[in-house]
C-alpha cells in the first residue's frame, strides 16, 4: 500500500521544498495540500469538525505554487490538491495552472477536488451555495475541453469557452471519460457524489475514511452502471491517522493508497510524525 500524507503548509511551517525531499528520501509516495483562499471573521457556518476552527485555515498556502515548489526538488513524489475549491476559481485559468504542474512535474499530479463548506469563503467568490456542485460539474467539463488533444468549444448553465489553442497538455493521457491529471473528487458519501465520481473522476477521496465496508459496494455499483471499468475505479482515503490494523482494513477493500495526516507544524515536529509514520510504510519503499 501507497503511503502519501497531507498538511496544511502555512507561512508558520514547514517548508514545501523541505518536506518535499524529506519524503521522497524516505519512500513516501506523494504529498497533497488543502486549500483556502482566505477565511472571512464574520462566519456563521460552522467548522465540520466541531469547535473552533484552527489557525490553519487562515493561513494556508496556495497549493499550486507550494507543490510547484516541491516538484522542482523532487523525481518521483506524487502531487496532489486535497482538495481544490474549484467553484471558487475561474475555470479557464484553473484549466491551465493544472496542465503546467502536471507537465512540469511529469504526469505527477492529482487533482482533488470538492465542494467546499464555508458558506462566506465560497459566496466572496461570487457561488451560490445551493448550485455549488452543479457549478464544479461543468467547470470540470469546460476544462476538459480545454484539455482535449483538439480545439474544443464548451458551453453550459454557469460558463462556455470557445474551441481554443490550449497547451501545455495535461501529461497523462484520457482514460474514459476522463480527460486531465488523476482526478479524485472529496466529499460524503451519497447518490449525487457517486453519480459524479462515475461521470468525470478516477476515484473518491474519502476524508477520515470511514464507513468504507458499506459504501464502496455502492460507489462500485453506480460506477460499473456508468460502463465504467470496475478495476480503473480508485478510492483514497484521506486525512487519516493510521494505525496497522486500519492500513490492512483497507488492503482487504482493495485500497492501494491512503493519506496520512501531519501536523501543522515546522520541520522539527513534521521529522518526528514522518518517524512515526516510518514503520507503516512498504518494505519496498525506495530509500536514500
Amino acid at each position: 500500500m501507497r503511503i502519501s500524507v497531507t498538511i496544511f503548509l502555512t507561512d508558520e511551517t514547514v517548508t514545501p521544498t523541505h518536506l518535499a525531499r524529506e519524503l521522497e528520501q524516505r519512500g513516501f509516495s506523494g504529498l497533497y495540500l488543502p486549500e483556502h483562499t482566505h477565511i472571512p471573521v464574520d462566519r456563521t457556518t460552522p467548522y465540520p469538525a466541531g469547535g473552533d476552527l484552527p489557525r490553519e485555515y487562515g493561513r494556508t498556502l496556495d497549493p499550486f505554487v507550494a507543490l510547484a515548489q516541491a516538484a522542482a526538488v523532487t523525481q518521483r513524489l506524487a502531487l496532489g490538491t486535497g482538495i481544490t475549491l474549484v467553484a471558487q476559481h475561474d475555470p479557464i485559468d484553473l484549466a491551465k495552472q493544472i496542465a503546467s504542474l502536471d507537465h512540469l512535474s511529469g504526469g505527477r499530479f492529482t487533482l482533488g477536488l470538492g465542494y467546499g463548506w464555508n458558506v462566506e469563503e465560497a459566496a466572496d467568490h461570487g457561488v451560490t451555495w445551493r448550485t455549488r456542485r452543479e457549478l464544479v460539474r461543468e467547470r470540470m467539463a469546460l476544462m476538459r475541453a480545454l484539455w482535449s488533444e483538439e480545439p474544443t468549444a464548451y458551453e453550459g448553465e454557469f460558463g462556455a469557452v470557445r474551441a481554443s489553442f490550449a497547451h501545455p497538455k495535461p501529461a497523462q493521457k484520457p482514460r474514459g471519460p476522463v480527460v486531465g491529471p488523476r482526478t479524485l473528487v472529496g466529499g460524503a458519501a451519497g447518490p449525487k457524489l457517486f453519480a459524479h465520481i462515475a461521470e468525470y473522476a478516477d476515484g473518491w477521496l474519502p476524508i477520515g475514511g470511514r464507513g468504507l465496508s458499506e459504501s464502496l459496494p455502492v460507489l462500485r455499483s453506480v460506477w460499473a452502471d456508468a460502463g465504467r471499468d470496475p478495476a480503473a475505479l480508485q478510492v483514497v482515503p484521506y486525512a487519516v491517522q493510521p494505525t496497522p490494523g486500519k492500513l490492512a482494513h483497507y488492503a482487504e477493500l482493495g485500497i492501494e493508497e491512503v493519506v496520512v495526516q501531519l501536523p501543522p507544524a515546522r520541520e522539527a515536529e513534521v521529522l518526528r510524525a514522518l518517524d512515526a509514520y516510518g514503520p507503516l510504510l512498504p518494505d519496498s519503499a525506495p530509500q536514500q
